[in-house]
């Protein structure tokens, strides 16, 4: 019996993108869960488990960051629009937080105004990027990217950030439903283990959408501007 079956792959929806449809979408990378010095980081480091996110912080700094900054720089240049993200309360007593996200948020100070709910300096936003907070773990069911997307004229959208398993997955899941063509960049999302990682991305890959790297992204966009 194969280990990989692929007999449905093949079916999985094919497109290209451009810059004249084509977003760049950047998930959660804010200090509350991307830093090893705030939120998660910050708690991990007071119970003296810190070394157990080694991952997710090494992959965040040296791939995470740094690809989607790529990406951002390549989509301005191109005129094409970034989108960032975030995720968070936006009461001080945390009382939007929805119930299953709600310990989470609390435990890593989440809500606006704090530092944890910034993002992170590296990949800030520019002028002309459009910044949406979510509290849920899909974008599409607690901001209005939908029709964000829709006004821009946006049919496809290339999606970066963290957690693979979760924010980056449901976002990217959620605009496959509602029909755009999304793309998930392989080495610009990051999650807490390898394991992890590929088998969100082989998922993905089966009817929802596209994997690509950031070179293959980045040369596409280029080649049909």
């Amino acid at each position: 019996m194969s280990a990989n079956p692929a007999y449905i792959d093949s079916y999985t929806r094919q497109f290209k993108v451009s810059p004249k449809d084509t977003a760049l979408v950047i998930v959660d990378l804010q200090y509350a869960s991307g830093s090893r010095h705030h939120g998660l980081g910050k708690l991990l480091a007071a119970a003296g488990t810190l070394a157990d996110a080694e991952y997710r912080f090494a992959r965040i700094d040296n791939v995470v960051v740094p690809n989607s900054r790529r990406l951002a720089e390549t989509f301005r240049a191109l005129g094409a629009r970034v989108i960032y993200v975030t995720y968070g309360c936006e009461l001080p007593d945390f009382g939007d937080a929805p119930i299953q996200l709600r310990e989470w948020l609390i435990a890593t100070n989440n809500t606006a105004g704090q530092r944890e709910h910034e993002i992170v300096d590296e990949i800030k936003p520019l002028r002309g990027d459009l910044v949406l907070n979510k509290n849920t773990m899909g974008a599409f069911g607690s901001t209005g990217i939908d029709a964000h997307l829709k006004s821009l004229g946006v049919k496809n959208v290339v999606v970066t950030g963290v957690s693979t398993n979760n924010c980056v997955g449901m976002t990217a899941q959620e605009a496959s439903d509602r029909q755009y063509g999304v793309v998930v960049v392989s080495d610009a999302t990051g999650t807490c283990s390898d394991e992890m990682q590929d088998v969100t991305l082989k998922t993905f890959r089966r009817l929802w959408g596209r994997v690509a790297s950031t070179e293959e992204v980045i040369s596409e966009m280029q080649t049909r501007a």
